[in-house]
Formats: C-alpha cells, structure tokens, sequence
C-alpha cells in the first residue's frame, strides 16, 4: 500500500499537526518494567478474558496445592521407615470414581465460563467502522475500509523511516514531534490507527508476505495475519489513549521492529482527524466551510 499525497493534503495536515498527535491523550498500553499481570482492560473483550484467566488461576493454585499436600502426606505417612510392610491391594474403586468425576466436574465448570467468553469473542458484530490491517515485513498497513483511505504505520526509527533501528538523537526527536516520549521507543509508529471511543470496530486482518499477528493486549484481541485468508477481530474501546501491541508472530528478521499503535479518541476529535486522513492519504481536499452574512 503506498500513500497518496496531495497538495490540499499537505497543508491541511501541516495546519492540524495537533490533531495527528492526538497531545493529552493517556498512555494506556506502554509495557512497565518490573511490573506483572496484564495491561489495563480498555475492553468488554479483554475485561471478560482477564475475569477467566484468574478464576482459571485460583482452580489449578488449589489443584497444584492439594497434589503437593497429598504426595507430602504420602511420603510421610507411607515411607519405608514408618510403614515397612507395604499393602497387597491393587485397586480402590472409591477412589479411583473420585478421581474421574472431580476431574470432569472441574472440566464443564470451566467450560460453562469459557465457551460464552470464547463466543463472546468469535461471534463478530455489525461494525460502526471496519479497518484492514496488512501485515509486511516489517510494518502495518491500514485500510479505512468505507472511507476509501490507507496507510502504512511503521514503527519509529525504522531504517525506512531514517533511522536504524535504535534510541538516536535523531529518534528520540521525532518521537517527541509525534508527540511520543522516549519510553515509547520499539512502541510507537509514525502512523497509529486512530478509532473512536465507544464505538463497535471490526478489524479484518491478513498478511501480505508471511504469517504475522495483529495484537493488542488491552484490548484482549490476537489474531494471525495469513497470507491468502482474511480473519476478523472486534473490539470496543472503553477509554481513550494510547494503546500499543506488536506482531505476535515470529515473521523474519525485523519481526521486533513492528509495533502497533491506536489511538482512541473522543468522536469529534475522530471527525477531525478522518477530514485530514481524507486529505493526506485520499488526496481528498479537505471541505471548509464559509460563513455567510
């Protein structure tokens, strides 16, 4: 996909830089050193993935605790010092039922939770907006499908867009100027896709070489893009900011070098930036309007 400038493009751009930084918006989905469990949910999606994942833990902590009690309780009360004359019994019929209906309770339990939320996030809704993402080596490209635009979102201080791959002067100021912060390195993209809040998005996902993923933790979606097939996700952003994700697929050399960012915004300032995305990447001139006497 390559981009399509105009000269009406240009400058509507250059006259709005504000809008394409998106400046105040909270970043929600920057990885934190040290710290441990998941990002923020900003997603029914990812909200009920959470939910599942430690109702989930809290079962195999018990489980893994029980069997440890158990071997312990063995060895103790079982070793040859303490019970020298071993028994002759082969089988325990109790037993041996308890430890195949507990399993198979356990089992539907867990599954009476599991399949609503995997359904939840398979059944894909009527979308308010549907976006394409491509998947190259090594950068996204996006498509607004209804609105007749794309673009390609590399990642910043990628060698094509001047950089090599690492934290230069250079790419720490061009971070700043898109209104990023050095932490944001490896994180950022010189393009995001910018989505209102509270509205259904449908992402149509597939690859243009090799198999990537199109990920974004917050919002609970991973999907492969395959060359040949196109998959769907769909999300719901409950929040605005900044959210990033990465290609979740080992896709080739630079398969680290090719962030995703979205932004999500509040809808007037989404029909700000869709006016100016018409115009920088549609040729589109963006419509003025004139006040009348």
């Amino acid at each position: 996909m390559k981009k399509l400038f105009s000269i009406s493009g240009v400058f509507a751009a250059l006259a709005a830089a504000p809008a394409w930084a998106q400046d105040g918006l909270e970043v929600i989905g920057r990885p934190i050193d040290g710290a441990m469990g998941f990002q923020p949910a900003a997603t029914e999606v990812a909200r009920r993935l959470q939910w599942l994942d430690g109702m989930i833990l809290v079962i195999i902590t018990a489980i893994t605790l029980f069997v440890t009690a158990l071997l312990a309780w063995v060895v103790i009360r079982y070793n040859r010092k303490r019970n020298p004359e071993a028994a002759t019994f082969t089988h325990h019929t109790p037993i041996e039922v308890a430890w195949t209906v507990i399993p198979i309770v356990i089992l539907v339990f867990i599954g009476a939770f599991s399949l609503p939320t995997l359904f939840h996030q398979q059944e894909i809704p009527e979308a308010d907006i549907t976006i394409k993402a491509t998947g190259y080596q090594w950068f996204w490209g996006y498509e607004y499908v209804d609105e007749g635009f794309g673009f390609d979102a590399y990642m910043i201080g990628a060698p094509a867009t001047g950089g090599d791959n690492s934290l230069t002067p250079e790419t720490e100021a061009a971070l700043v100027e898109a209104g990023y912060s050095r932490e944001d390195f490896l994180l950022a993209t010189d393009n995001a896709m910018v989505i209102p809040v509270g509205k259904t998005i449908v992402v149509q996902v597939t690859g243009a070489d090799v198999i990537h993923a199109w990920t974004i933790p917050a919002f609970g979606v991973k999907q492969d893009a395959v060359p040949g097939r196109l998959a769907e996700l769909w999300f719901e952003a409950e929040k605005e900011g900044v959210y990033f994700g990465q290609c979740s697929e080992l896709c080739g050399i630079a398969h680290a070098y090719m962030p995703i960012t979205v932004k999500v915004v509040s809808e007037e300032a989404y029909a700000q930036w869709l006016s100016e995305a018409k115009a920088e990447f549609a040729g589109t001139p963006k419509t003025l309007t004139v006040a009348s006497n």
